[in-house]
């Protein structure tokens, strides 16, 4: 059932390793048609099945297994040699660790990243950067640079991982800032020492000093008209609302626009000003307060924008598929990164080090 619900999310554009959490994710998700095909030969499929199609939207059909010639069988595998397991066929792979085992931490890691090392297309190099990044702390010494070496092909390099229930991530004075308050939506660093955190509510909070005369004036509006996405730089607070407009505020006055069709997710300020916004429309947009915001999107995807956050030079963008990617706002090329688990924001440091912030950790990144 586990690797059904994998394969079933990555179809479906969302994050889920059990079917509760399946349901759930797709509750939460725009509702529009959507179609997956379930393999009629795994445990439970036509209970998974009827679920899914009770939701309404979601049509189901079947697939029987091509015919194949006979594989050892899984207990064959040697579950705790890294490059074997990154090879092998993904499903034989979660079988046998469902059968017990620590495997010197390679067992905890697959079920950690493994809507990911499921995903179709992926390679014997990926699924090592995602193991990599899943690894827990304590895992066997071995295994760090022997997945490093196998994943050296890859864009990226991991070069820490902790545990942690990150929800939101800053920048502030060069430094990395995590909040792991789970009421906490986002947080922003306007660079006078303080810290703006927005809750689930959409109020603003200001945390490390003195609230300014905007802070203020910030969070006596949102009192009465609260935000759903936060960014900030030096004297200007960006927010975002339900119905898809974003808001400018500063001493000098208020710009409006509404780049997006249903709710504003995501916001980053960068100097120029310049602002970037994410949607439930799947749409990043680039705005210039007191200009019109672009029309062509920065980029566009088929799932809802969770985080943003502006580098010198890019933008790192999150997913509700699960998806992270840095791109370069010069040459418009990116390079992506998926952790498996969901994404739940995303911040780039100064030396251009990206760190994503899943459910269970964070992994900072270094593109090579």
């Amino acid at each position: 059932m586990r690797t059904t619900v994998w394969e079933a999310a990555n179809q479906l554009g969302v994050v889920a390793g059990t079917p509760g959490e399946l349901l759930t994710a797709l509750l939460s998700a725009p509702r529009r048609p959507r179609h997956v095909t379930l393999p009629a030969d795994a445990p439970d499929a036509a209970a998974l099945a009827g679920d899914l199609r009770a939701l309404g939207d979601v049509h189901v059909t079947f697939a029987r297994p091509p015919d194949a010639p006979p594989v050892a069988p899984a207990t064959a595998l040697d579950l705790s040699d890294p490059a074997l397991v990154c090879a092998a066929d993904p499903v034989r792979v979660t079988g046998a660790y469902e059968e017990g085992g620590e495997h010197g931490g390679l067992r905890a890691a697959w079920f950690r990243a493994g809507q990911v090392l499921v995903r179709a297309g992926q390679t014997p190099e990926a699924r090592a950067l995602a193991l990599l990044a899943a690894l827990p702390e304590d895992a066997e010494p071995r295994l760090r640079p022997g997945l490093a070496e196998l994943a050296a092909g890859t864009p990226w390099e991991v070069i820490a991982t902790r545990a942690g229930h990150a929800s939101a991530l800053a920048v502030c004075d060069g430094r990395f800032m995590v909040e792991e308050d789970p009421k906490v939506r986002a947080l922003a660093c306007p660079g006078d020492g303080t810290r703006l955190h927005l809750d689930e509510r959409g109020h603003l909070h200001v945390r490390d000093g003195s609230p300014s005369r905007l802070a203020r004036a910030v969070a006596a509006t949102l009192a009465t008209h609260p935000a759903t996405a936060l960014a900030a730089l030096g004297d200007m607070v960006v927010t975002g609302d339900r119905m898809g407009s974003v808001h400018a505020f500063s001493l000098a006055g208020v710009h409006q626009a509404a780049p997006h069709s249903g709710r504003v997710t995501a916001l980053a300020a960068a100097p120029g000003p310049r602002c970037y916004s994410g949607g439930v429309d799947g749409t990043v947009r680039t705005w210039r307060p007191g200009g019109t915001p672009s029309g062509t999107p920065l980029t566009r995807r088929p799932y809802p924008v969770v985080a943003l956050h502006a580098g010198a030079g890019v933008l790192a963008v999150a997913w509700a598929d699960g998806l992270a990617e840095l791109h370069q706002l010069g040459t418009g090329e990116s390079r992506a990164f998926r952790p498996g688990p969901a994404v739940r924001a995303v911040a780039v440091g100064p030396d251009g080090t990206l760190a994503v912030a899943t459910p269970e950790s964070l992994v900072h990144l270094r593109p090579r």
